[in-house]
Formats: structure tokens, C-alpha cells, sequence
């Protein structure tokens, strides 16, 4: 059986996790829920490709064993009977035979390796203000500080039993760009895009895909109103280009909860949604946190 935010299984269990038991009693009660119920979490898409997810085995420990990335804390979550890492693999990294480094509850760390094979993703070139390509140096102080806190919300990791890692579209419009492409402003190169993009009338809602709790909000220079929601386990979404915010910094929300409104700020090149997933500090796409029949319902226009 597969758990999914906004089951009635898995209301049921954050249920459990909120009530006010001594931590002992809680913790006793959502394992004897799980034992009962059954459940293994949806893992993403196993792709083990720059930008990509890779679900390597750690075995049948008793307690849950840590596994780190390139120095980062990788989700680790049981699924089949065994413990599993769901590692997040930045667009960035280089085809070959990566390392994982397994520190059980017990005993002596280990290593781990698995393979990420090569993907080329397609360009993109967009017109854009000027001032969108080569900003002022007073926008470029603005930008040091838009991507500090962006930072700083990306190398979150809050340890958390339950992770919904099945997720909704945040909104529905037009998937007008997907992730990895090769990006060209007025004719110069710029960093890949770290998301897919919803094309969609200013004022369509945008909800939150999974439960989470607001991380950081802010108006930014390329990113516009943006919001970050940290859903456990250094799992991140981010939210972008909104025309407003109807959420704030602190605030746990439930899947499907409002978080603002599309629009067209930062740099844009009309109304939009730009979404980004991230997993341990690494950009991934976004479709393979997405059932299968809701990925066939997208193509990029």
C-alpha cells in the first residue's frame, strides 16, 4: 500500500504525530499505525541522471541509518522492508560512480556506490529587459542577499519519520518549460533551469503539493514573490513569480493549501509558475515526485 499526502491514511498519521502524547507514546503509536496499515511511502522516480534522483539500498538496519551526498544529509526513508536513500543529484554532476557514506545507529560507517549515467537536456533562448541579463551594481548587492536566503532555505534538513514524497501539481496551467534546459537570456548563457514551469492567468491559486512548513518568503530580484516550503528530510519546494503571498515564514500548511497567486514577477516573460524541487541542496525534477497519470497529462508547449 502506498501513502499519499492527502490520504486519509496519511491525515490520519500526522494525526498521530501532532497529538499531544509524551514524545515515548507518540512515537509507539505511529509505529504500531504503520505496522497495521502496512504502508511503504511512494518513493520517486529511481533516474540516476544529473538532475535526477538515485534510490540506493541500505539495507535491513534496525534503527534508520544517516547517508550523506557530497557532504549533505540525504533522505532516508524504509520502503519494502528495507532502509532506502533517495538522493537528490545536482545538474551539475559529472557521469560515473558516485559515493554515498552510510552511518548506521550502530557500528562503523560504510561506503556505497551507484551510477549516474549521462543526459543532455535542450536549450532554451529568451528575450528579456536588459537589466534582467547584466544588472546594476545595486542589484547585484540585492541578488547576494536573494541567494543567501535561498540558500539557506535550500540546506534545510528537519528529521522527520514521515515524508510524503508523492506530490499534486501546484497548479493547473500549460507546462510551458520543463527542467534542465540550457538557458540563453538575449543571447548569453545562463544557469539551467532548476524547474518546470506552469503557465497560467495572473490570480490561479497555487497550493501547496504536500504538507509542509514555510521556510522563507521574500520579493526577489530574478525570482520575483517567492515562497519555500520544507517538507522534512531535506526535501524543498520552492514557488516563484507570484503576483501575491498569502502565506508566512513559520506556518506549517496541508496539501492543497493556498500559498499565493500566479503572476509575472522577477524575470519573466509573462504569467507563470515556476516550480522547484530540491533534495539535498541539489535541483531535481520535479516529474518524478509526480504520480505517472498526472506526468501523461503534461507536455511542453
Amino acid at each position: 500500500m502506498n501513502i499519499y499526502c492527502g490520504s486519509p491514511i496519511y491525515r490520519a498519521m500526522r494525526h498521530l504525530t501532532r497529538a499531544p502524547f509524551a514524545e515515548g507514546t507518540r512515537l509507539l503509536l505511529v509505529g504500531i499505525f504503520l505496522l497495521y496499515t502496512n504502508v511503504a511511502f511512494a518513493l520517486p522516480q529511481n533516474t540516476a541522471v544529473p538532475g535526477g534522483i538515485a534510490v540506493v539500498t541500505l539495507g535491513d538496519h534496525k534503527n534508520a541509518p544517516q547517508a550523506y551526498y557530497r557532504g549533505r544529509r540525504v533522505m532516508v526513508l524504509k520502503d519494502g522492508g528495507q532502509w532506502q536513500a533517495v538522493v537528490g543529484i545536482p545538474l551539475s554532476a559529472r557521469p560515473g560512480r558516485h559515493t554515498l557514506r552510510v552511518q548506521p545507529a550502530t557500528g562503523a560507517d560504510s561506503t556505497l556506490t551507484f551510477k549516474v549515467s549521462a543526459k543532455q537536456y535542450e536549450e532554451q533562448h529568451l528575450k528579456v529587459p536588459p537589466r534582467m541579463v547584466n544588472p546594476s551594481a545595486e542589484d547585484q548587492k540585492r541578488i547576494a542577499r536573494d541567494l543567501k536566503l535561498g540558500s539557506e532555505a535550500y540546506r534545510t534538513f528537519q528529521p522527520a519519520a514521515a515524508v510524503a514524497t508523492r506530490f499534486t501539481l501546484p497548479v493547473e496551467g500549460r507546462y510551458s518549460s520543463p527542467f534542465g534546459l540550457r538557458r540563453f537570456f538575449n543571447g548569453e548563457p545562463r544557469n539551467p533551469h532548476s524547474g518546470i514551469d506552469l503557465a497560467a492567468p495572473t490570480g490561479t491559486p497555487i497550493r501547496a503539493p504536500a504538507a509542509g512548513r514555510v521556510i522563507a518568503t521574500g520579493d526577489l530580484y530574478y525570482n520575483g514573490n517567492t515562497v519555500y516550503l520544507d517538507h522534512g528530510q531535506g526535501l524543498i519546494t520552492m514557488y516563484c513569480h507570484m503576483d501575491s503571498i498569502a502565506v508566512k515564514t513559520g506556518q506549517a500548511v496541508e496539501a492543497g493549501h493556498t500559498l499565493g497567486a500566479v503572476g509575472a514577477t522577477g524575470r519573466v516573460t509573462g504569467p507563470h509558475l515556476h516550480w522547484s524541487v530540491s533534495l539535498n541542496d541539489s535541483r531535481v525534477d520535479p516529474l518524478l515526485f509526480l504520480a505517472p497519470e498526472s506526468v501523461a497529462q503534461l507536455s511542453p508547449k
